[in-house]
């Protein structure tokens, strides 16, 4: 099961127990944070479609860390004039741990706990 979340103008597809990476955002580490804009949740014959979003839909997910992506490099030249102009840049991004999907009262699917009992 999964569902497509819109965030920060962009769509991802996000399962319980996965994370993912968004645009940097002021929660800190350890936070909840919660996607309301839900546009779709595939579960085999019981999925729903949202017309746009589906209503009464929550993914809660927690956050790990804010860090930075690997280093892009923007190179702008224009050839025969001697003009050149090269640029590094590293995106911040959020790093989300997917707890639970859920309509309604209703949980769908929960992220299973990595923590063991020492036995």
């Amino acid at each position: 099961m999964f569902a497509i979340v819109e965030t920060s103008g962009r769509q991802y597809q996000v399962e319980a127990g996965k994370f993912i990476d968004v645009d940097l955002t002021a929660n800190q580490p350890g936070d909840e944070i919660v996607f309301e804009k839900i546009l779709m949740i595939v579960d085999g014959a019981n999925s729903l479609y949202g017309k746009p979003v589906v209503e009464g839909a929550k993914v809660v997910g927690r956050v790990l860390k804010h860090d930075k992506d690997n280093k892009i490099i923007v190179y702008h030249q224009k050839p025969k004039k001697g003009t050149r102009k090269k640029q590094g840049h590293r995106q911040s991004y959020t790093r989300v741990l997917i707890d639970s999907i859920s309509v309604g009262d209703k949980v769908l699917a929960k992220g299973e706990s990595k923590k063991k009992a020492a036995g």
